[in-house]
């Protein structure tokens, strides 16, 4: 997605405020610590599980979060990604993104790419692609998401096999039953895996290449890439959610 001259102006004071915090600077924006600011007159769901999940129009990515919510994240992630798993880890902008969502003041829109099974062989990225597509079904995508991420195996290993990923299912209450299983045994969504990369190479800036994971898009601007490492700090982030709630509040 191009950035405007206003858009790219927008995003470097976003960057700014989160590089200040990087820094080491303090709090920031105010608040909570680590948390993004809740929005008056909303009530926050129970907890990650009652988040709404959706899949969009174009059949490939998958909404989470309050529709309402007036800051949209677009997150770019590859299930094998090691820096993908960075940044959802306890120290990365991942738990912060969820708290967001619980909190209604953001929304995620995730493409989920599987280009490292080409990249490294095997083909845990797009079993583990088509098992979270299954979850979705069952209204359990956020939290299969997260144990995915917190039982990633080494990249080279192609440790998701479908029976580690069936095992995994289990730590989701709820989430095994006949339906998930057949579909995650059978690559029923291999369809939905295939248009998902090809989503997430459209992305990119050279052909048949997408951008490289994570890569996340906040209120349709790319944080570049020489600003990366506000992804992987919660408190940068948190400041960067922050600032993007900010311009809508103001």
């Amino acid at each position: 997605m191009g950035v405007g001259s206003v858009g790219r102006s927008a995003l470097l004071v976003w960057v700014g405020a989160a590089a200040v915090l990087l820094a080491g600077c303090g709090g920031g924006t105010g608040g909570e610590s680590g948390s993004a600011a809740r929005r008056p007159g909303l009530t926050a769901y129970a907890s990650v599980a009652a988040v709404p999940e959706r899949l969009a129009a174009d059949g490939t990515t998958i909404v989470v979060g309050d529709p309402r919510a007036p800051v949209t994240v677009a997150l770019l992630e590859d299930p094998r990604c090691p820096v993908c798993e960075e940044f959802e880890g306890t120290g990365g902008g991942g738990p912060v993104l969820r708290d967001a969502v619980v909190r209604r003041t953001v929304r995620t829109q995730y493409t989920l790419a599987s280009f490292l099974d080409d990249r490294l062989g095997g083909g845990g990225s797009k079993r583990a692609v088509n098992a979270l597509r299954a979850a979705l079904d069952a209204g359990k995508f956020t939290e299969y998401h997260e144990v995915l991420y917190g039982n990633q195996p080494q990249e080279s290993t192609d440790g998701f096999t479908t029976a580690r990923l069936l095992d995994l299912a289990a730590k989701v209450p709820g989430l095994r039953g006949p339906a998930f299983d057949a579909a995650v045994r059978t690559m029923r969504y291999r369809d939905f895996v295939a248009a998902s990369e090809r989503a997430y190479e459209a992305r990119g800036t050279e052909r048949g290449q997408g951008p490289g994971t994570p890569t996340a898009e906040i209120d349709g601007y790319r944080v570049p890439v020489d600003a990366n490492a506000v992804l992987f700090d919660a408190h940068a982030f948190t400041g960067l959610l922050r600032t993007a709630l900010s311009r809508h509040d103001g």
